[in-house]
């Protein structure tokens, strides 16, 4: 990716497509909406009421519950998300709302990790599936193992949420953009002291030596019940031996034990397909398929914009979430099912420090809990839609209504309406709405070419030139680090159906695996 600075007049007319001049009446473009008058903001907040007050409380016995994750989607990114969606339909924005928010419980979920004060993925997905909070960097083991030590784990393992479902005789299954041995689809199957083991090459001697195993080994040598359902997501590389090449790229896989995954899991399970690609995923019986393994990219899956905006083979989320949900419906008539979806890319983008793509992620996975929404009932299928952590986001500047959310400000004026101009700073250089607290913001090297990837620059940039709605531009940034970083906020928790009214406050984030359980009966 790029990131557009200072270029000369053609590329920013190439870029804008428009004046920059048009940029600053984006409050045009955006108006906000006719119907809103003082009446209509007064009987809107009755009917709210109304609704809150009609509520009854579901205390069903959940047959199926499925756990949505938006890896990094605090509740700014969420906010941004909202009005990004909205407007890209042609809207101010302001006013939309994404899929789930307007679940009728939301509580808020503190993040920490036993040893960190901000968490990482791997410790926020083992409380949530296995309602323990843990150390970071580790998956399905307790706080009491130490990081990268295979010995120190050894017997400090912790069910998870969806082995103890497919014990019950439920079917299971995951849906992700990442790897599918990344931190948060492997806490639904796997027990290790080391994220990063995801294939047997990545196993230092000491693992080895005390029979620690690899992510992707786990997930063949799942043993709970009839197995798992459905994995879908991207990581062909930890599943296929360097001796061999995948059919995704036509390169070779990461794993000395010449072991090909892939065809293992069709031979360990009847009735079962390996795909990858989105036109078989689309050919899929859901009906006859019992157990579907889709690895759809080399590693990470590409993310929501790149893939629409080029010919790709990969399916997108929505549609993963689709079959998944056909498929264990299918096979669960009577038991029920688990599944988790996360969209996990959203952190990726932050980690760039590219909001665009990380908002367009959120926007797509708002999709994905749509199509459960139209698939499901809400008398028996719990919803739960949350992010393990946060990201340092920030929304700021005091923009006019409507104004482009990844857009620089353009401000009201003294009585209140909209300004003509972008907005300056006190270096009279204009600023956006968006930005981070840390990450690669802009950089620039000797040669003047613009990349993500170095250190940081001092001081600001010149944006009067730049298109920040682009979606390779990188919001600037205060403290220059490498990889724009996790924040330790709280999340928001989201969720519809059977005693989703047992989120109600600020809640430790493993309570969230007890609420999916107790929903259960269990």
């Amino acid at each position: 990716m790029k990131i557009y600075t200072k270029p000369g007049a053609a590329l920013v007319m190439a870029i804008l497509g428009a004046s920059v001049s048009g940029l600053v009446h984006a409050q045009t473009f955006y108006p906000a909406p006719a119907n809103e008058t003082p009446e209509w903001w007064f009987e809107s907040g009755q009917a709210e009421l109304e609704r809150a007050l009609s509520r009854a409380q579901n205390t069903n016995r959940a047959k199926n519950v499925i756990l949505f994750v938006g890896d990094g989607m605090g509740i700014s990114t969420v906010t941004a998300a909202r009005i990004f969606a909205g407007q890209m339909q042609g809207v101010a924005g302001e006013e939309n709302f994404l899929s789930f928010e307007q679940f009728p419980a939301v509580a808020l979920s503190k993040t920490f990790n036993t040893n960190q004060q901000t968490a990482d993925s791997a410790g926020t997905a083992t409380a949530m599936m296995a309602g323990i909070k843990t150390r970071a960097g580790v998956i399905g083991i307790n706080q009491y193992a130490d990081r990268e030590n295979c010995q120190s784990s050894l017997g400090t393992e912790v069910p998870s949420l969806m082995q103890q479902a497919a014990e019950r005789g439920l079917a299971t299954g995951f849906v992700t953009t990442t790897r599918i041995t990344h931190a948060t689809p492997a806490s639904t199957y796997a027990h290790t002291p080391e994220r990063d083991w995801e294939n047997d090459s990545a196993l230092p001697e000491e693992a080895l030596q005390h029979g620690c195993k690899d992510i992707a080994q786990q997930l063949l040598e799942f043993s709970y019940g009839d197995g798992i359902n459905v994995a879908l997501g991207g990581g062909i590389e930890q599943f296929t031996p360097e001796s061999k090449t995948d059919p995704v790229t036509g390169r070779a896989g990461l794993r000395k034990d010449e072991r090909d995954l892939t065809q293992e899991w069709t031979a360990r399970y009847n009735n079962s397909a390996f795909i990858w690609n989105k036109e078989q995923l689309a050919a899929i019986d859901v009906n006859s398929t019992q157990h579907l393994l889709g690895l759809f990219s080399r590693s990470q899956m590409d993310y929501a914009y790149d893939r629409n905006a080029s010919d790709s083979t990969q399916p997108d989320l929505p549609s993963m979430t689709e079959v998944a949900i056909r498929l264990l419906q299918a096979q669960s008539a009577s038991s029920g099912f688990f599944l988790m979806v996360e969209a996990g890319r959203i952190d990726h983008a932050h980690h760039a420090g590219n909001a665009y793509r990380a908002l367009n992620d959120t926007r797509e996975l708002s999709d994905a809990v749509q199509v459960a929404l139209n698939l499901t009932n809400e008398q028996d299928t719990l919803i739960v839609v949350t992010a393990d952590h946060s990201h340092s986001l920030t929304i700021g500047g005091y923009a006019t209504r409507g104004n482009p959310i990844l857009g620089a400000v353009v401000g009201n004026d003294d009585h209140g309406h909209a300004n003509m101009q972008r907005s300056v700073a006190r270096d009279s250089l204009p600023y956006t709405t968006l930005g981070y607290r840390d990450g690669p913001g802009f950089a620039v090297n000797a040669g003047g070419d613009v990349r993500y990837t170095l250190p940081g620059a001092p001081g600001r940039h010149d944006l009067s030139n730049v298109d920040p709605t682009h979606p390779d531009f990188h919001q600037e940034a205060l403290v220059p680090l490498q990889s724009e970083g996790h924040a330790g906020e709280d999340v928001a928790i989201y969720a519809r159906g059977p005693w989703s009214h047992l989120f109600h406050s600020t809640h430790e984030q493993h309570y969230i695996y007890h609420v999916m359980r107790h929903a259960y009966g269990w």
